[in-house]
């Protein structure tokens, strides 16, 4: 795979990334912005100020208050290999919608909350140079790929007795992704021979996740957090187009030959299951660590085929601070976020599985009336992979943004 010296700028996705080749592409982060800031710690962790996205069950420490939440993620990115002995470099840049969320009370015990965000993204072009067996002829191979796979949620929450929550969450991933690859022959100018393929999955079903949370109190002050959320293997349903055709000169030399035409079939959604312990003092801090395996090794491709891909290992650690959450004075109510990760990816290269280490800081700003909005800010600055054989180097820093609003369910308006 090729790189290229140069600097691009793309409005989706979060820019070019080669790993997103593999699987259903690059999955982002289920945290919001907040919980971005300590690590993407969520699973056993929820404040009441701020909308939790990855335990459904936590919703229900939601109460009177209705929010809406809306998050912007960028990425700068420098992606680096070795190729031929000289370190071959590229930068760019991408950012996108992150998410969109709205959650309400229907009872003391049950929230509910509707979300849209992208699951996964596929953003990668390459170039690999070699030689046709015996002959004096190089040849170029081109690959790229493009698309999204979006997710839509219903989550309810249900604090079941004074210390247990449950939850489910009922997902509904759409989407497209479109690959290429050019296999070239380099004759001359006039007579360079192409043989292109084209192919194009959509993606449109249902999946869901379990949740439940157990938050026992610790003497006067403090309570632990412990969470868990489960989501069984899924098939994902989806249609695929598959197209070959030669091309001499720029020209078509041959009609296209179409393999497949919106041939249905569905791709393996592995399990995924993800633990974690926070304790909590009064709103004020928070200090949690989380764990999470997905079986990637079952993936299978819309056509069942093996993804090549092993299974992921997630770990992270997270600490929240809020000086003094009960003052009226504003610089007490600011919240102090800091994480750390190492996740085991399922991608591989010669053998060696993949690994991405990165470390977040976070910050949370009260805004408005009564201070119970807040603009949050995350940063998060990372590296995987490693300049060893051919894998791929990726050295990241990704900022997000987020606004949340919190508001009365259906307040009465009262008149002295």
């Amino acid at each position: 795979m090729g790189l290229l010296a140069t600097t691009t700028l793309r409005g989706q996705g979060l820019g070019n990334s080669p790993y997103s080749a593999l699987g259903l592409g690059e999955v982002l982060p289920s945290a919001n912005v907040a919980n971005l800031g300590m690590g993407g710690i969520g699973v056993s962790y929820a404040s009441p100020f701020y909308l939790n996205s990855q335990n459904p069950a936590l919703l229900a420490r939601r109460t009177r208050f209705t929010i809406f939440e809306i998050g912007l993620l960028g990425q700068q990115k420098t992606i680096s290999q070795i190729r031929a002995n000289d370190q071959q470099t590229q930068r760019d840049f991408g950012g996108n919608l992150s998410y969109l969320a709205l959650a309400f009370p229907l009872s003391q015990r049950w929230n509910t909350s509707i979300s849209l965000r992208p699951y996964s993204f596929v953003d990668y072009q390459s170039r690999q140079y070699g030689k046709v067996p015996g002959t004096i002829y190089e040849t170029v191979l081109n690959y790229t790929g493009r698309g999204a796979i979006n997710k839509a949620a219903i989550s309810n929450g249900v604090r079941v007795t004074k210390n247990i929550y449950a939850g489910v969450e009922a997902a509904f991933l759409f989407g497209n992704i479109s690959s290429s690859s050019d296999s070239q022959v380099l004759i001359n100018s006039t007579s360079d021979i192409t043989v292109s393929r084209v192919n194009r999955v959509g993606y449109a079903d249902a999946f869901f996740t379990f949740g439940g949370a157990w938050r026992p109190t610790l003497g006067k002050d403090y309570t632990l957090n412990v969470g868990a959320t489960y989501s069984p293997q899924s098939r994902i349903s989806g249609n695929e187009t598959d197209v070959y055709q030669q091309v001499l000169g720029g020209r078509p030399i041959s009609s296209s030959d179409t393999l497949r035409n919106n041939t249905v079939g569905s791709a393996v959604l592995p399990q995924q299951f993800q633990i974690g312990v926070t304790l909590e003092k009064n709103n004020q801090l928070a200090i949690g660590i989380e764990a999470g395996v997905q079986n990637w090794s079952l993936y299978r491709t819309i056509s069942n085929q093996p993804g090549n891909l092993r299974d992921a290992l997630h770990t992270a650690i997270g600490f929240e601070y809020t000086p003094k959450p009960n003052s009226t004075r504003y610089r007490d109510l600011i919240t102090y976020r800091a994480g750390f990760q190492y996740n085991t990816l399922p991608y591989q290269v010669e053998g060696t599985q993949l690994t991405d280490i990165n470390g977040s800081l976070g910050l949370s700003i009260p805004v408005g009336a009564f201070f119970v909005n807040h603009v949050n800010f995350a940063i998060i600055g990372g590296q995987r992979g490693a300049l060893v054989g051919t894998q791929i180097r990726e050295r990241y820093f990704r900022f997000a943004l987020g606004l949340s609003l919190n508001d009365w369910w259906f307040r009465k308006s009262v008149i002295d």
